[in-house]
């Protein structure tokens, strides 16, 4: 996938519940670089391995999902497989954990798992949601959006690691203002990175 809106959902004579039952199978998203997916449905194992800039919304996936991802935003509105975020190095994942049982399903190696801490962040998540509600007709988008303030609350944040610290080195640039475009911020950020890995070892 390398652009455009896709949406996925039962037909409305279906009679099972579209959120116990998986709509797509296995790799779906396998590489994908941009565009949005909003899936009423689970979807099968290793998805979203190595996206680098699509968003995806689903509302459950098999083993291995968001293995090896180096970007874009995958949200995750039901249970995973084990090995989630397995070699992920950048991106972000929002997974409902409802059940708490989240953690041992997620591979550590390189992701922290946190909170959504902000109000960008929370209506960040929030307008995806609502995407995914209006182009699918999800009940349990309905449900989350129904009581939003609490319901945020259940989302784990799957975060990786030093895509975080490169982040906050591209923040820490942007706010010296001594930068002329976006590629001299990463570039910047960078130095900086290599700058304290020196110091480290020194």
């Amino acid at each position: 996938m390398s652009g455009a809106n896709l949406v996925v959902y039962p037909s409305k004579q279906a009679k099972f519940l579209a959120n116990e039952n998986i709509l797509i199978g296995n790799v779906a998203f396998f590489g994908a670089t941009s565009g949005s997916a909003f899936i009423r449905g689970v979807a099968g194992e290793r998805f979203c391995v190595r996206n680098s800039g699509a968003t995806a919304v689903v509302e459950g996936v098999g083993d291995h999902g968001c293995e090896y991802m180096t970007g874009g935003k995958a949200v995750i509105l039901g249970s995973t497989g084990r090995n989630f975020a397995a070699g992920m190095s950048g991106g972000v994942a929002y997974v409902l954990d409802k059940k708490k049982d989240f953690s041992p399903k997620c591979n550590m190696e390189m992701v922290s798992l946190e909170t959504v801490e902000t109000e960008a962040e929370s209506a960040e998540l929030k307008a995806l949601i609502t995407q995914h509600f209006e182009a699918t007709g999800s009940d349990v988008a309905s449900e989350l959006l129904e009581d939003w303030d609490n319901n945020v609350k259940q989302f784990v944040k799957v975060m990786p690691v030093d895509y975080k610290r490169m982040q906050g080195y591209m923040n820490d640039v942007r706010a010296s203002g001594n930068f002329e475009s976006e590629y001299d911020i990463a570039v910047k950020a960078f130095d900086i990175h290599l700058n304290n890995i020196a110091s480290a070892k020194a």
